[in-house]
């Protein structure tokens, strides 16, 4: 059971069950995370307003499904990296791409590099070295590209640290952190 309950339809307000329609228009779900979300209003609109910038950046889906898996692993959110399996599925990645993502790394080479990157802004608290940004733009990213990775880095925290700290039961097929 979820720390923090989650708003189910039944008791939402009018302001809730409207980010609910808009939610549920775009994914067909609301996903449980998003209804822990949902006791407060603004932080929802905060997260999905940056989520819908970020999801229209320069990065592809597979390589943003690719930073999210590795995050989740790292930071121990069994509800994010259950999400994140699905949604990297839905994305194209195979079973073998999600381990290696889930490890830290890609079978895609420029992909690998973005990943090494995020897991190293997570770990080193955003210090990265001068050597790993340039590695990252001898891969072909972009400074844009760049920022685009530790924006998705910071969505992924925020959604671990709503994952672990309420608890919220994982509504995608479960995947375990071993």
């Amino acid at each position: 059971m979820s720390r923090i309950p989650l708003v189910s339809t039944e008791q939402a307000n009018a302001e809730q069950q409207a980010l609910y329609a808009a939610i549920q228009a775009e994914l067909g779900v609301v996903p449980n995370f998003l209804k822990v979300f949902a006791h407060s209003p603004d932080a929802l609109r905060a997260f999905l307003g940056l989520y819908g910038i970020a999801k229209h950046g320069s990065l592809a889906p597979a390589t943003r499904e690719r930073i999210a898996l590795a995050i989740a692993q790292q930071n121990s959110c069994e509800y994010c990296l259950s999400a994140h399996t699905a949604l990297g599925k839905k994305a194209g990645l195979s079973h073998e791409e999600i381990g290696a993502n889930r490890a830290g790394s890609s079978l895609d080479t420029q992909a690998a590099v973005a990943v090494r990157l995020a897991r190293s802004l997570m770990e080193n608290h955003g210090e990265v070295t001068t050597a790993e940004l340039l590695e990252a733009r001898a891969a072909g990213f972009s400074d844009a590209d760049i920022v685009e990775i530790i924006t998705h880095v910071g969505l992924n925290l925020l959604t671990n640290m709503i994952g672990k700290a309420s608890r919220i039961e994982i509504d995608f097929p479960k995947v375990s952190l071993n």
